[in-house]
């Protein structure tokens, strides 16, 4: 098995537009942490503790980055980022791009129909799975 560094995108990917917290969070959290996996949040407004704080999500999240806009991968270091990403999630194709992992759809409305998370699960298990075949 292999064990992957997973960096979440916040808004719109984790918190709504009026900060709620997307539905499956704390379980799909809990599942990736028992899977042995380590996780991170940044945002490109910086490091987001109050998020980790207000949603309860100290016990699954490592530390907190800016996330890069542009360059993402130059600019990691600049940004005191010390871990490149095995596996991010994120609203912004762009950033999926420059590493790998998956883009995540806005959260559904009515909230409670939204999904996303455990969809988001399944693709890292499939990475996972790949990686750990070689491919």
């Amino acid at each position: 098995m292999s064990f992957v560094n997973i960096f979440f995108d916040v808004d719109h990917t984790l918190i709504t537009w009026d900060v709620k917290l997307r539905p499956g969070v704390h379980e799909i959290f809990a599942r990736l942490r028992d899977d042995g996996h380590t996780l991170y949040l940044w945002s490109g407004m910086g490091p987001r503790w109050e998020v980790v704080k207000r949603f309860d999500l100290h016990e699954h999240v490592v530390d907190c980055y800016w996330k890069p806009l542009y360059n993402h991968r130059e600019r990691l270091a600049e940004l005191g980022v010390p871990i490149v990403p095995d596996y991010v999630i994120d609203d912004h194709a762009e950033v999926v791009m420059a590493f790998t992992g998956t883009v995540i759809s806005p959260p559904a409305m009515p909230l409670d129909w939204d999904r996303e998370m455990w969809r988001v699960y399944d693709d890292i298990c499939g990475h996972v799975e790949r990686i750990g075949r070689g491919g």
